[in-house]
């Protein structure tokens, strides 16, 4: 990403928050429209967008955050809305100096990238999403954990025990193949570095 002229920046917008950001290494980039990168839900920024990056980093300020829950960006808070997602990014935009983009959403983070757009449109000047929907309302959410079986997003998404692993992986009427539970023990322990 040295190459592309990125390089990670960690941006603490509030006490005990923090967001890893990848942003252009040079100060002269801020001439160029901003494109900024929204990752899905599983993985992080730069993972899935490097082969982005490294075709759009010549022409565009490239923008790559990993939202908070992922890869070196935390929180203490215990909040985990979209609303509180795209706070944070817009944030840590305003640190850099970022006045206006374009945002690109992935997934999970299309529903960030349409928030940050409804919050900030002195920020936002356009957005692209695909794999995802623009919101999600409390009655569809409400919905769709009933017949996940699961009462909130973060136990199903976010499984702290070996059955809740292969309750998140066998969603719908999908089985798994028969695996040891030390594969999915062996899983919750993996530790970022």
């Amino acid at each position: 990403m040295k190459i592309a002229g990125v390089r990670p920046r960690k941006i603490e917008i509030e006490p005990g928050t923090v967001v890893n950001l990848w942003a252009p290494t040079r100060t002269s980039n801020k001439s160029k429209n901003a494109v900024v990168f929204f990752h899905g839900f599983v993985g992080d920024g730069i993972i899935t967008w490097q082969f982005q990056v490294l075709a759009l980093a010549r022409k565009y300020a490239v923008y790559v955050p990993d939202l908070l829950f992922f890869s070196s960006s935390t929180t203490g808070d215990c909040c985990r809305t979209v609303d509180f997602q795209a706070e944070c990014v817009a944030k840590g935009m305003a640190v850099l100096g970022l006045q206006r983009c374009t945002v690109v959403g992935f997934s999970y983070c299309g529903m960030v990238a349409f928030n940050l757009a409804e919050s900030q449109p002195e920020l936002v000047e356009s957005v692209v999403v695909t794999c995802s929907v623009p919101a999600s309302t409390k009655s569809i959410s409400k919905e769709c954990l009933e017949r996940l079986g699961s009462p909130t997003w973060s136990e199903l998404l976010l499984p702290n025990s070996v059955g809740g692993v292969k309750k998140m992986l066998e969603v719908g009427s999908h089985k798994l193949p028969r695996f040891p539970n030390r594969v999915f023990k062996d899983g919750l322990e993996v530790r970022a570095p």
